[in-house]
């Protein structure tokens, strides 16, 4: 059972997740046999397709373009690939990206999918997975019976692992016919200087606690000594404190950092959905009763202006240690 991976790629670099994806791929092969197949769509470095094997990918398939197709192309070159490799499992981040093509490719295919996936198979035969639901409050075991079956992998959930092998690289050029498209885009705006909220191990996190925007250098400090990535609540979003990239929550982005520090952050339901995901959470707010020191796994009563700068000073510490 052949398994394909859908490697994303930013400025000729993959993306962290796609080394999950391909650890979860080889640790799936063992259970059910076949060839770990890693795609990467647009421009990519030599030195990046060898480190897909660094983590168990035997052949690394790269298609050059200058741009990738609009979403309905770019599925159907996915799915022209994988009847290529004769892949029965296809893998894709549960991500904005995975989900607006995975469904695309899971028409195409007839195929079973499967999103929020926490795991590997509990079986193979019939192939039952565990995924998340009501955002991220259950787990749902599902069977998919197709003979195509699209999982999407819910990010920091499975965990990097070197299992290096020697790999068959290629490199083939897209066709033109896959740009053909009734849609134009006029300009990309990349993210620059930061980390990625969606990729980031760490994040730091703060709400209207914080009293004013003006308040919100010591996050950004805090964020700097750490190598992490800033957030908000909806809340501040809304009043502009902060960029709307940063709102973490049910109707904003869903996380699944190593650690999250919530700071003035009250823990409403629908900000909790977004962070549910977090190894550890750390939450540091005036009030005893609120909501997020329900799912804190560690909690600080106080005001965050006050003990912000201890933990500051305490980061600091640490990282001259």
């Amino acid at each position: 059972m052949n398994i394909l991976i859908y490697t994303e790629t930013r400025e000729g670099s993959f993306k962290k997740q796609g080394f999950e994806l391909i650890s979860y791929a080889k640790a799936l092969s063992g259970m059910t046999g076949g060839e770990v197949i890693s795609l990467a769509i647009g421009e990519i470095f030599d030195e990046e397709l060898k480190k897909a094997a660094d983590y168990g990918a035997s052949r690394i398939i790269a298609l050059e373009a200058d741009q990738l197709p609009d979403n309905r192309n770019l599925s159907k070159l996915l799915i022209q690939w994988i009847k290529q490799a004769n892949a029965q499992v296809i893998l894709f981040a549960d991500n904005n990206t995975g989900k607006a093509i995975a469904p695309f490719v899971a028409a195409g295919l007839k195929a079973g999918i499967a999103t929020g996936i926490t795991g590997l198979p509990e079986k193979t035969d019939p192939f039952i997975v565990t995924r998340k639901i009501y955002s991220g409050k259950a787990l749902a075991k599902i069977q998919v019976k197709s003979h195509y079956k699209i999982l999407l992998l819910a990010a920091n959930t499975f965990g990097i692992k070197n299992d290096p092998v020697v790999p068959v690289i290629e490199r083939h050029n897209i066709e033109a016919e896959y740009f053909e498209s009734p849609n134009k885009i006029i300009s990309t705006e990349k993210q620059t200087g930061k980390i990625l909220l969606g990729e980031a191990e760490i994040v730091v996190s703060a709400g209207r606690g914080m009293k004013s925007p003006d308040n919100w250098g010591s996050i950004e400090e805090l964020a700097q000594i750490l190598g992490a990535a800033t957030a908000c609540s909806r809340p501040v979003s809304d009043e502009g404190w902060r960029p709307h990239g940063e709102h973490v929550g049910q109707t904003g982005k869903v996380i699944n950092p190593n650690i999250y520090f919530a700071f003035g952050i009250s823990g409403a339901i629908q900000h909790v959905a977004g962070i549910s995901g977090s190894k550890v959470i750390v939450a540091v707010n005036k009030d005893h009763e609120a909501p997020i020191f329900n799912v804190a796994d560690y909690g600080i009563v106080g005001d965050v202006n006050q003990v912000l700068p201890k933990m500051i000073e305490a980061a600091r510490k640490i990282k001259t240690e």
